[in-house]
């Protein structure tokens, strides 16, 4: 069993751009594949102090503080920006990282933040997220010496330079999302990645086996996608501290080891063995109490080697 282990953070929780950077440079030194963040402007549940920070701003300042280590979201929301501009900041990212940056790209699906800061938010997204991963891959994929257009319901491109390029010759794109047919079919058009966020364990293996069909379907080899799943994650070097850390995000230690990574070292380690069983090759280590990277470096120490 071998699995890539990376962290993923919520910032909208209540972190400011520095707490981000301790975790990313903490999480690179530790030698976790990737520092990844949600998109969002608003807190669910608490005040989140002090303030929202925007995804691609951070990751931008992220790209010039790190070095090694890969950098993503999971997921932007696909009505907080127009393709066009959002193609254009990932790719200015990916060359300020030097080749280290993923999109994650989801249709949006929390309405109060869009409310809170005069964001719209249409009824129908799906065919907005389908347009937009066409625009971005597209302009991605553009030669430079040639332009690109795009005509559809939601955008339209007359002769786009497609400019900037990015540094990879292609950005990994992650999908995710737990409809039957549609969104499969959309990993397999655009997708490299497609996630299960905090699925219910039962489900994994067959929805695995759901987006592998539409591979097939599409003709496209299932071995050329990743299939990752975001588990939230509190472990501890036995169970005082387990239950220490449960408390410091909140959360009730039976639930937590229902659904997450989590409880001593050897149960952390066999939770991460069963998703890998199920067809899992990279987990997404959701940590809610920035400030505590013995966490982090405990999770390094003691599970990561044993998976």
């Amino acid at each position: 069993m071998t699995l890539d282990l990376r962290v993923f953070v919520e910032p909208q929780q209540g972190a400011s751009y520095d707490d981000q950077l301790a975790v990313a440079r903490a999480a690179e030194d530790l030698g976790f594949s990737a520092f990844f963040r949600s998109d969002h402007y608003l807190a669910m549940g608490g005040d989140g102090l002090p303030g929202p920070t925007d995804s691609w701003t951070t990751l931008a300042g992220l790209a010039r503080e790190t070095t090694t280590i890969r950098l993503g979201t999971l997921v932007t929301s696909a009505t907080f920006r127009h393709p066009g501009v959002l193609a254009i900041q990932v790719a200015q990212v990916d060359q300020m990282s030097g080749g280290r940056v993923e999109l994650g790209l989801g249709a949006g699906w929390f309405a109060r933040e869009h409310e809170a800061y005069g964001i719209p938010f249409p009824a129908k997204r799906f065919g907005i997220l389908e347009e937009q991963l066409a625009v971005v891959t597209g302009l991605w994929a553009t030669p430079a010496d040639e332009t690109y257009s795009f005509a559809g319901e939601h955008y339209t491109l007359t002769d786009s330079p497609a400019l900037p390029h990015p540094v990879q010759e292609r950005i990994p794109v992650i999908v995710g999302g737990g409809g039957p047919t549609r969104t499969p079919a959309l990993a397999a058009r655009f997708a490299t990645e497609y996630n299960q966020a905090f699925p219910e364990l039962a489900t994994i293996a067959p929805r695995i086996a759901v987006v592998n069909e539409a591979l097939a379907d599409a003709g496209r080899d299932p071995s050329t996608l990743t299939h990752s799943a975001a588990l939230v994650v509190a472990v501890g070097s036995d169970e005082a501290q387990f239950r220490r850390r449960a408390e410091a995000i909140g959360r009730q230690p039976d639930e937590l080891r229902e659904h997450g990574v989590a409880g001593t070292v050897g149960e952390a380690v066999d939770r991460l063995a069963q998703v890998a069983a199920d067809g899992v090759t990279r987990v997404y280590l959701q940590v809610l109490d920035l400030h505590d990277l013995d966490h982090l470096e405990l999770i390094a120490r003691e599970v990561a080697p044993r998976v």
